[in-house]
């Protein structure tokens, strides 16, 4: 059975101040992020990565557009792979936010929304769609995200339940992940488990 190659990415390390919920916010890279990118692009050319899908969160495309400059690969901006849309926290320091809040997310991360926000089934739901779409063109890609997104994307990979809070990979690192191209039909998982 022939397979291919996805190189999951996750954007490098933003200047935010520590415990700061940014979400879907746009910030910028840390200064220094050209050499994570640098070191991503010897990945890429190596895995022959021939598209880069992007967030289109600004600190994905600035890196999309470097790495894309030095492998010569099509960029792809996605909505799909944009951050959890954490509304009316974005900005705020976790500590400030309502502990009923957070708790009623933790409990039901699928169904809670925060306000004016989106639902992690919301998310699951657009990353399982990019997912499939990958799936189904088959051909090497570079998946330039976010920790939520990334998350969803690197379980559906290894044919695992996604848990929407689970650890997230580090910012600036990568996973490759070879998936088979006739694999059986992606589950729709409908709820999350605690």
């Amino acid at each position: 059975m022939r397979q291919f190659p996805v190189m999951l990415v996750r954007h490098a390390a933003v200047l935010v101040p520590e415990g700061v919920c940014y979400g879907r916010t746009d910030v910028a890279l840390r200064p220094g992020w050209e050499a994570i990118a640098s070191g991503l692009s010897v990945l890429a050319k190596g895995v022959l990565c021939r598209v880069l899908y992007t967030s289109p969160a600004q600190r994905c495309r600035d890196m999309a557009r470097f790495v894309a400059h030095a492998t010569g690969m099509e960029v792809r901006v996605d909505p799909r792979l944009a951050e959890l849309d954490f509304g009316m926290w974005e900005g705020r320091k976790w500590q400030d936010i309502d502990r009923a809040a957070l708790d009623a997310w933790a409990a039901d991360p699928a169904g809670f929304a925060p306000p004016g926000g989106e639902s992690g089934q919301a998310l699951h739901q657009r990353a399982l769609a990019f997912w499939q779409d990958i799936h189904k063109a088959g051909h090497n890609a570079f998946v330039l995200s976010h920790g939520g997104p990334l998350r969803i994307l690197a379980a559906l990979a290894h044919g695992r339940e996604p848990h929407l809070l689970a650890p997230s990979m580090p910012q600036g690192f990568a996973r490759v992940i070879m998936v088979p191209h006739h694999q059986a039909a992606l589950p729709e998982y409908a709820h999350e488990s605690p």
